[in-house]
């Protein structure tokens, strides 16, 4: 045989798409083609497959080698194709027989030992090739995060001679399995902030319906520690989203906490290209790897306020487009914004006379930072003061964040039971089914929509703040009570006030 043809899978945003790859052997001057779009990591892979195959005791082909991988216009980045290119070239020159090679796909960089190395995007691929009907071959490195997906059949192993020996009918490779961690650092605790009661409400209001929330206050007062605790009250990952966020890990290269809510806490020094994503091969930003979890911005109003308002869409869709010359990309970011930001330059409130030294038109450019439409895409705005000293002294017994998840967790069964999703998520139809009111509540809440100058978007997030609150409390419709506290959970007014 002088043609083999072999699967592997590329990486494209969270898709793994097939690359068939042609290893075919021809009369002629001995030379190594590759072909089909290869980036410099893929051409590479000429010296590592020719070291690889010699060091394992193998013959290398003193032929014409022609690599062809399809489809042509896909690019092809990375050094996951070596194992598939070095097998090719074993089974084209009759090194290796073809039996049982098109049942599985192949994913892993070489060493000029022979070794095998892991890469990221292993989970992607696994599931893209269980949908395939075919099995996975990759490094034990990448085996138990390939096995997370359901149906799977992946084998791994350590060295090019292994994988040889299974297809030659020797040595079986192992099946892999995953074992999650045993080791788990506990969450945060809610129990280890003492007071703040307003604001701990807000904490379990926005993990109840999956709300934006804002803290604002003096430095100090607790506001990082809070956000903090929020991924300890929101309830467990279901398997479909737990896949996803380890998808979203295995493209980027980090470790996999499975289950797990992440937490992704960006400096504000971060750009609009670290936040959103992109690059000429489109990467995840930091949207994406807090997707299903949650983002803090601490000190929001030291962000640039273009890069803020990047965070407007996908607040709104939950996923992000990012568009290049060469290709289109779209990766998830449904997550939950979390910010903390002082109330002036000084960080003191406006009254306070530390902030005497400051003009009004110093207070209102700090302010001015942060858009009318990205203020209004956070449902929840809570002050944090300052405690008093005899507080911080006292021992006090506080709830724990077991208790807090007890009480969200009921509330977003509800959700689900009545509209599948979180109340945050709310739109249109479902929105109006959800929160309708009677004549006295839509009274009282026109009266503030007066008042206050609230947009049309902040009328909804209103009323899907209230909508959490009856859940909270078990209550079929919403009430006079429910509106009232989720308008007195937009503090626009005190925010913005100098």
């Amino acid at each position: 045989m002088t043609l083999a043809v072999l699967y592997s899978r590329a990486r494209v945003g969270m898709d793994a798409p097939l690359v068939t790859i042609e290893v075919h052997l021809s009369n002629g001057l001995p030379a190594f083609n590759m072909v089909g779009l290869p980036e410099t990591a893929v051409k590479e892979a000429r010296d590592r497959v020719r070291s690889a195959i010699i060091n394992s005791q193998f013959d290398f082909p003193d032929r014409r080698i022609t690599v062809n991988m399809a489809p042509a216009d896909l690019p092809k980045q990375g050094a996951q194709f070596d194992l598939a290119i070095a097998l090719g070239i074993l089974v084209a020159s009759n090194q290796l027989p073809a039996d049982k090679i098109e049942e599985y796909e192949f994913l892993g960089e070489l060493a000029l030992s022979g070794d095998l190395r892991p890469g990221p995007g292993a989970l992607p691929a696994a599931i893209a090739c269980t949908q395939a009907g075919r099995g996975l071959v990759t490094s034990k490195d990448n085996a138990a995060e390939a096995a997370l997906a359901s149906d799977s059949t992946v084998r791994y192993g350590e060295h090019l001679l292994q994988v040889t020996s299974h297809f030659s009918g020797q040595n079986a490779l192992p099946q892999a399995h995953y074992e999650p961690a045993t080791d788990v650092e506990p969450m945060p605790d809610m129990a280890d902030v003492k007071g703040q009661h307003s604001a701990k409400r807000a904490l379990e209001i926005a993990a109840a319906g999956r709300h934006n929330l804002l803290f604002f206050g003096p430095p100090g007062t607790g506001k990082t520690l809070l956000a903090s605790r929020l991924p300890g009250l929101l309830p467990a990952l279901r398997e479909r989203e737990a896949l996803e966020v380890a998808s979203v890990q295995s493209i980027c290269g980090l470790p996999l906490n499975w289950g797990r809510r992440p937490f992704r806490s960006p400096h504000h020094t971060a750009s609009g290209v670290a936040l959103i994503g992109g690059g000429s091969i489109p990467r995840p930003g930091e949207v994406t790897l807090a997707h299903r979890g949650v983002l803090f911005l601490d000190e929001l109003a030291e962000f640039p306020r273009t890069v803020l308002d990047v965070l407007r869409e996908p607040m709104e869709s939950g996923e992000v487009h990012i568009a290049r010359a060469a290709r289109q990309t779209r990766f998830p970011a449904r997550f939950q914004l979390v910010a903390a930001m002082n109330p002036t330059p000084g960080g003191y409130s406006p009254d306070d006379p530390r902030s005497q030294r400051y003009t009004r038109e110093q207070m209102q450019r700090y302010l001015a930072r942060l858009s009318g439409p990205f203020l209004d895409r956070i449902d929840l705005h809570i002050e944090v003061p300052a405690l008093p000293k005899a507080l911080l002294t006292r021992n006090t017994e506080e709830e724990s964040s077991a208790d807090v998840r007890a009480r969200v967790e009921l509330a977003w069964s509800r959700q689900l039971d009545r509209q599948g999703c979180a109340n945050a998520e709310l739109s249109g139809k479902p929105l109006e089914q959800a929160c309708r009111l009677g004549q006295a509540e839509q009274t009282l809440l026109d009266s503030a929509l007066d008042k206050l100058g609230l947009s049309a978007r902040a009328y909804h997030r209103v009323l899907k703040v209230a909508r959490t609150l009856a859940d909270l409390n078990g209550r079929p419709t919403l009430e006079r009570t429910d509106l009232i506290e989720a308008l007195n959970c937009r503090q626009l007014e005190k925010l913005m006030r100098v």
